[in-house]
Parts: C-alpha cells; structure tokens; sequence
C-alpha cells in the first residue's frame, strides 16, 4: 500500500499568520527524503492553505507524484491542465466546511465530470474521483472515464463504536473489490491516522492511501521525517 502524504495542514499553519514559514514544499522535500510516495496538495478555490505558487514549485522540485485535489472549476481545471501533475482528484467542496465533508455524488455531475475528466486527460493527467464507498457511485465512476477512485474513509475513522467501524471496513472492502473489477485505481484518505491504519492496511485492494493531518499533528513533537517513516512502516 502506498502512502502520499498531504501537506495543507503545513500550509494552514503558515497561512495562519500570514508568514512564509513553514513552508509546505519545504516539507514536500523533507518528506521525499523520509521515503513517501507521492505528495498531496488540495488547490481550493478561496485558497485557505494551499496557493499557486505552491503547486508550481512543487511540480518543479518533486521528484515522486503529484497528486493535486481540486473542484471541478473552470479556473482549477485551466491550472491543472497548465501544472500537469501526475494525478487530479476531483473532490467536493464548499467554502464553510473546515475540511472535505464527504465524496462528491458522481451520480448528479455525470455531464460534468465527463468534461472535466476530459480536459484532463487531453494534457495526459490521470483523474480519480473522492467517493463513497457505494456500488452505483463507483459504477458511475467508471462512466464518467476516471482512471481511480479515492475512497472517503471519514465514516470509518470517525465510528467510535467498534461494530460500526467494522461494518464501514467492509463497505470499503466491498467498494475496492467493484472498482478493480471495473479496471479503476483504488485509492483511499479522510482520517486515516497511526491508531486505525492498524487495521486498515489489511484491506486487499487498497493501492495508496492519502494522510495529512495525523501526520502533520505527530510531527509537532517528534519532527516530520520521523513522523512520515513512522507511517511508512505501518502502511507496508
């Protein structure tokens, strides 16, 4: 299972007084160093973290993927398809969540997603789409011509009953299993942390998994190299 890790929460911090550090490419490459997989930036439209400048910087120093989450907006797209990283992750979003609430209905943006996906796919950007793990989102998935599916995990990380997290574990499982049969990436994120990564990483059919603010968090007391190896090693 791969591990990208998603850098927004550095930037909140730096945003959060209008200071140049931390800088998230900074720990873009910190990361790199420790091992990650991929980097995951979320270029929203009012630009609460994340910034273009980020994103360009990141597609120039990276040497792993680029994974850049966004909305399906004119101005986004125009950006994404000038950046071109590895992977575009087309997510809800609403300007007074504090963080994405859940997966983006494929169902009721059919015409929509189909142009979008094939915007991106003329600049040879690979396209998933953030879920729920649900059989007729993921089929619709497929017919809308996405290359992955990232499943929203926020249910199975919030469930404070065990039972209850055990049953999102196997929807999750279930949705896996449909999208690979139906040729799709699998990727996974939304409160994934070192406690329930434990029994995550079980699943099967789960190709890379994107985590943030667990690891941001933990790198407050024992830096962000440790804090990303730490994670590395519970993934694989």
């Amino acid at each position: 299972m791969r591990f990208c890790l998603n850098i927004d929460h550095v930037a909140t911090l730096r945003n959060a007084r209008a200071e140049i550090q931390p800088d998230p490419v900074t720990a873009a490459l910190i990361a790199e160093q420790a091992g990650i997989d991929g980097i995951v930036v979320h270029l929203r439209e009012d630009r609460r973290h994340i910034n273009e400048r980020d994103v360009r910087l990141l597609r120039e120093l990276i040497t792993t993927k680029l994974d850049l989450e966004m909305a399906a907006k004119e101005e986004i797209i125009k950006i994404a398809c000038d950046v071109q990283p590895e992977l575009a992750t087309i997510v809800p979003e609403k300007r007074e969540e504090l963080t994405t609430e859940g997966g983006i209905s494929v169902i009721d943006n059919i015409t929509l997603l189909k142009s979008t996906i094939k915007d991106l796919h003329k600049y040879n950007i690979e396209v998933s789409i953030f879920i729920e793990p649900e059989i007729e989102e993921i089929n619709a998935a497929a017919e809308v011509g996405a290359d992955y599916i990232e499943i929203h995990t926020g249910t199975f990380a919030n469930a404070i009953i065990e039972a209850e997290q055990f049953d999102e574990l196997e929807k999750i499982r279930i949705a896996a299993k449909l999208a690979k049969k139906l040729g799709l990436g699998v990727n996974a994120g939304h409160g994934l942390n070192y406690l329930n990564m434990k029994i995550f990483r079980e699943l099967e059919d789960i190709d890379e998994v994107s985590i943030g603010h667990a690891v941001i968090a933990r790198a407050v007391f024992v830096g962000l190299d440790r804090a990303v190896r730490e994670m590395i090693e519970l993934t694989r």
